[in-house]
């Protein structure tokens, strides 16, 4: 039986909390931030928790984590 394999790309973007949620960059980020208001921007930092939907699919690409 092969091994489980992580994917490359989602364990450069996502992270696994003490708790066992999944974190990851805010969306909407990368560029165009003058057309975008001061509360949008500031509401944006950091990183957040993805909703239990989300979370379900990149489990499945984080099997090792």
């Amino acid at each position: 039986m092969p091994k489980m394999k992580t994917k490359s790309s989602a364990k450069k973007r996502f992270s696994k909390t003490a708790s066992g949620k999944i974190r990851a960059n805010q969306a909407n980020k990368q560029h165009g931030m003058i057309k975008r208001t001061n509360k949008q921007i500031r509401n944006q930092r950091g990183t957040t928790i993805l909703s239990p939907q989300d979370a379900k699919i990149v489990r499945k690409f984080l099997p090792n984590d």
